[in-house]
C-alpha cells in the first residue's frame, strides 16, 4: 500500500483517486473548491459517471479515501502526489498551465521528505521538465524528489471500467526509483506497462487523442461522400473496421466529436507543433471537418423544414456523448445556437445533462423524450443515449406536428423509420 495525494477532483482526479483507493492504496483528494469537497465528504459526487459514486462511498467508508481543501495536509500525508488539475485551452489553442505551476510551487513549499510528483493532467510536452524546475526553484531545503508523467486514457461514461481494464499504462520517468514506485502502484492491474522518458509519455497522450479525432473526422468525410453517391457509411465503416490495421472503434459517422479532451488536445498538439516549427496541417483539416459537420447537421434540419423561423425543433440529447453529463464543447451547443439564430424554438431532453446545460442554452427543457417531441415540427437526435434507441416511434410520430426525424447519430434504421411514415434523414446514409 502506498500513500497518495491527488490534487484536483475533476473527471480525471476523482476517478483516479477513487480507483487507486479501490486498489488498496490510502488516498487523499485535494481541491480548493470547498463546496465540492463538502459534497464528496457526504459520499456524493459533482459529476455523472457510472459506478463512481458507489466507489467513492465504499472507500470513504473503509477509510482508504478522504477529501480535504488543504494541499499542505495532502502533501504531508503522502509520498506520491498526482497533479490532476485543469489545463483549460487559451484563445490561441495552447494549454493554460497556471494551475499546474501553482500546485508544483505548493508542493515545494510544503515538502519535508522525498516526493514523487506525477503529472496526470493532459499537458504539453516539456511540462514535466518545467514542473521539476519550479519545484527546485521553490524548495527551502535540498530535499530529493522525482517528477513523472502518467497520462490517463479514460473515456467519460466508462472511466471506472477503463481505469481497471486499461489497454496500457504509460509511465514517463527519469529515475529507477520513480519507475519502481509507479510499477508498484499499478501492480494490481493486469495491463502492459510501457516505460518511456517524460517527454515521450507527454506526446503519447496528445498523439493518441489527435489520432482518434482524425478517425472520427475521416469517417465523417467519408459519410459525406456516401450521401452524395447513395452508399451507406455504416456498411463502409464495417468493411473498413474489420481490417485489423484499422479497427472498428471511432468509425461511427455523426455530428462530430466534442467533450473536453479531443477538441482541447487537438488544439494543443497543433499549437505545440507550431511552436516547435512544424505545421501539422493534417490536424487543421481534422478540426475543419469537425466544425463543418455541425453546420451540415443544421443544414439537414433546415432542408427538412424549409423555413426555420418560428418552427419548433425537438432535440434529444445534449451531452457530448452518452453516459455523461459533460457539456464542454458539446456539438449540441453550436447546433442549437445556430437553429436559434435562424429563429427556431428549441425544446430538448437529456437523461442527465440538463442541469449542466441550463447555464449554456436558453431553451425549453422537457421531462422526457416524448415531451421534447410533442408539438415539434421535427425531432433531432444529437446524443446516442440507449433510451432513445428504445423509443416507441409510433407514439413519437403521433406527438410530432410533422413526422420529420433528423438522426445525427444513425441510431435508427432508415427503412424502418420511413415505413412508419417518417421523413427520415441521417448521416452518410440514404
Amino acid at each position: 500500500m502506498r500513500t497518495i495525494c491527488v490534487v484536483g477532483t475533476g473527471y480525471v482526479g476523482l476517478v483516479t483517486g477513487a480507483c487507486l483507493s479501490e486498489m488498496g492504496h490510502r488516498v487523499i483528494c485535494i481541491d480548493n473548491d470547498k463546496s465540492k469537497i463538502d459534497l464528496l465528504k457526504k459520499g456524493r459526487i459533482p459529476i455523472y459517471e457510472p459506478g463512481l459514486e458507489e466507489l467513492v462511498r465504499k472507500n470513504n467508508r473503509e477509510k482508504r479515501l478522504s477529501f480535504s481543501t488543504s494541499i499542505k495536509e495532502g502533501i504531508n500525508k503522502s509520498e506520491i502526489i498526482f497533479i490532476a488539475v485543469g489545463t483549460p485551452p487559451r484563445p490561441d489553442g495552447s494549454a493554460d498551465l497556471s494551475f499546474v505551476e501553482n500546485v508544483a510551487r505548493e508542493i515545494a513549499y510544503n515538502m519535508r521528505s522525498y516526493k514523487l510528483i506525477v503529472d496526470k493532467s493532459t499537458v504539453p510536452v516539456e511540462t514535466g521538465t518545467w514542473v521539476a524546475i519550479t519545484v527546485k526553484r521553490n524548495l527551502k531545503k535540498n530535499i530529493p524528489f522525482d517528477v513523472a508523467s502518467n497520462p490517463e486514457f479514460l473515456r467519460e461514461g466508462s472511466a471506472v471500467h477503463d481505469t481497471f481494464n486499461p489497454d496500457r499504462i504509460i509511465i514517463g520517468v527519469e529515475s529507477a526509483r520513480a519507475e519502481s514506485i509507479l510499477r508498484e502502484i499499478y501492480k494490481p492491474l493486469k495491463a502492459p506497462v510501457i516505460v518511456t522518458d517524460m517527454k515521450s509519455a507527454e506526446i503519447i497522450k496528445h498523439a493518441s487523442n489527435s489520432f482518434l479525432a482524425m478517425k472520427i473526422s475521416f469517417i465523417n468525410a467519408v459519410g459525406n461522400i456516401c450521401e452524395r453517391t447513395g452508399a451507406d457509411v455504416t456498411k463502409v465503416a464495417e468493411g473498413m473496421g474489420t481490417d485489423k490495421r484499422i479497427g472498428k472503434t471511432f468509425l461511427n459517422a455523426g455530428i462530430g466529436f466534442g467533450g473536453f479532451c479531443f477538441p482541447k488536445d487537438l488544439e494543443a498538439f497543433m499549437w505545440i507543433s507550431k511552436k516547435l516549427g512544424y505545421e501539422f496541417n493534417l490536424l487543421n483539416e481534422v478540426k475543419a471537418i469537425n466544425e463543418q459537420q455541425k453546420k451540415l447537421m443544421v443544414k439537414k434540419i433546415e432542408d427538412s423544414l424549409w423555413i426555420l423561423k418560428n418552427k419548433t425543433v425537438g432535440v434529444l440529447g445534449l451531452s457530448f456523448k452518452p453516459n455523461t453529463d459533460d457539456m464542454r464543447f458539446a456539438p449540441s451547443i453550436d447546433i442549437i445556437e445556430a437553429l436559434q439564430a435562424h429563429g427556431a424554438k428549441v425544446q430538448a431532453y437529456d437523461p442527465v445533462a440538463m442541469e449542466k446545460a441550463k447555464p449554456l442554452l436558453k431553451i425549453k427543457y422537457c421531462a422526457n423524450a416524448y415531451a421534447a417531441a410533442k408539438g415539434a415540427d421535427c425531432l433531432v437526435i444529437l446524443t446516442e443515449w440507449d433510451e432513445f434507441r428504445k423509443l416507441d416511434l409510433v407514439k413519437v410520430k403521433k406527438l410530432l406536428k410533422t413526422p420529420i426525424l433528423v438522426d445525427g447519430r444513425n441510431i435508427y434504421d432508415p427503412r424502418q423509420a420511413e415505413k412508419l411514415g417518417f421523413t427520415y434523414k441521417s448521416i452518410g446514409r440514404n
